[in-house]
């Protein structure tokens, strides 16, 4: 089997790789970044259709990479990937693709070893991953006893109206994508329920000139709760696993749309259908669980880089007890915005700055578990 030898790997070529392969090449780092994709920014190309970002395009954007809409515009999630892919070429970053590291482990001497997908290994003494933080979906734990004549799927498989069944269409789950979603599926005239505790809502039109900038405002703001600060700690542990408010949707567009709204679902009927919290038995065809995410490390066979509970052990993205280890793109790495693109790039700009450091400061306890 043909080894590969390599000075530093970024493991992933979306948004966060490619701000994070970019920093370490203006240090003249030799880097390469590795994605399992056939192209450049197709992660967002799989998601749903309709997607269109509600980050302006001010914060969207890589540093000195000008994207090409107009100052006031959103991107659409395929607009996006195609900048990610411009980006990438713009950079020259040496790219890997149609790759998966199917495992990540040390060798002796205290590098790393990637075994790929694709004949042969990488052996490196930097790697940083940048493999997003929505790759594996997160189901209650009745889903699995849904009544096999509803269709079901999760909005990570969800694409567009042709998902939909025939018939009645419950989303479960009112963050940004349950609510994008069940404004689908009541406009491709399904009788749509939308499921599941309000998170909340931005109080303006995001989609105006005006919105657009006091938008800036509230992005400076989530930026700001950082998790060296008591009150980003507290905001950290109150919303974990809890979407963020609505941006884009607010309850007055679910109205108008014709989409009922209720509580959570809390179970399912001896049928297998959806129960809600007050017992009301839900007829639906298709149900689109809008539950969540996580990233999923399940590939990094390294014990050090978990804690006794299974979680990313980090100090700001850098691997507390494996050097040469670091991660961009975690849930609250820093900031309630470090998933985000207008957060990760603060992110990438500590860890490449940090990375090569031959140990690490003491942890602090103030980095906020991550699921693996």
């Amino acid at each position: 089997m043909d080894t590969t030898t390599l000075d530093s790997v970024v493991i992933g070529a979306g948004a966060a790789g490619l701000r994070t392969a970019r920093l370490l090449a203006e240090r003249g780092v030799d880097v390469e970044i590795i994605d399992g994709h056939d192209r450049v920014g197709d992660a967002w190309r799989e998601r749903y259709r309709s997607l269109r970002l509600f980050t302006p395009r001010r914060w969207a954007e890589i540093p000195g990479m000008r994207m090409g809409i107009r100052f006031f515009d959103y991107p659409t999630g395929m607009q996006f990937a195609d900048y990610l892919e411009q980006c990438a070429a713009a950079i020259g970053a040496r790219l890997r693709l149609s790759t998966r590291v199917e495992r990540l482990s040390l060798t002796e001497d205290g590098r790393f070893r990637l075994a790929l997908s694709t004949a042969g290994d990488v052996v490196t003494s930097h790697v940083v991953i940048a493999a997003g933080a929505h790759e594996r979906p997160v189901l209650p734990a009745f889903a699995a006893a849904l009544d096999p004549a509803i269709r079901a799927l999760h909005s990570l498989d969800y694409r567009g109206p042709e998902d939909f069944a025939p018939g009645p269409v419950l989303v479960v789950g009112a963050a940004n994508s349950g609510t994008d979603i069940a404004l689908e599926a009541a406009a491709s005239g399904h009788a749509t329920t939308l499921a599941g505790r309000h998170p909340g809502q931005v109080p303006i039109s995001i989609d105006t000139p005006v919105g657009n900038l006091v938008s800036s405002i509230f992005i400076r703001r989530l930026r700001g709760l950082t998790l060296d600060t008591e009150r980003g700690r507290r905001f950290a542990v109150a919303n974990r696993g809890h979407g963020v408010n609505l941006v884009r949707n607010h309850l007055a567009d679910l109205a108008t749309a014709g989409v009922r709204q209720v509580g959570r679902v809390a179970g399912l009927d001896g049928d297998g259908r959806p129960v809600l919290e007050d017992g009301e038995r839900m007829d639906a065809a298709t149900v689109v669980w809008c539950t969540g995410s996580l990233p999923d490390l399940h590939w990094v066979e390294i014990p050090a880089a978990f804690d006794g509970n299974g979680d990313i052990a980090h100090e700001r993205g850098l691997a507390a007890d494996v050097p040469g280890l670091a991660f961009v793109g975690l849930p609250f790495q820093y900031s309630v915005a470090s998933p985000t693109l207008m957060g990760m790039e603060r992110d990438a700009e500590y860890v490449v700055s940090h990375l090569f450091e031959p140990s690490r400061p003491a942890r602090s306890g103030s980095a906020a578990p991550v699921a693996a």
